[in-house]
């Protein structure tokens, strides 16, 4: 069964300062919000949002930077 957190996003509560470094990322599900481990292969800073891209036994998620696209009227990237 595959864990209904893969392609959310989530909260940094504690910074991934690198690789092989571990954090921990707040996610919205269920109505509530649950936290898992987070592991990534770049620094994340705390705070910063997160998507989930992998979910491994144990709680423990890959995560990346999350960075969404603020599209203006027309399809046109702002700046």
């Amino acid at each position: 069964m595959t864990d209904p957190v893969q392609g959310l996003t989530g909260t940094l509560t504690s910074p991934i300062r690198g690789e092989g470094m571990l954090g921990e990322v707040l996610v919205a599900i269920r109505g509530g919000t649950e936290s898992y481990i987070a592991r990534s292969t770049e620094p994340i800073e705390q705070f910063a949002t997160v998507l989930i891209v992998e979910v491994h036994p144990g709680r423990i998620v890959d995560v990346v930077p999350w960075f969404p696209l603020d599209v203006a009227p027309g399809g046109e990237m702002s700046r």
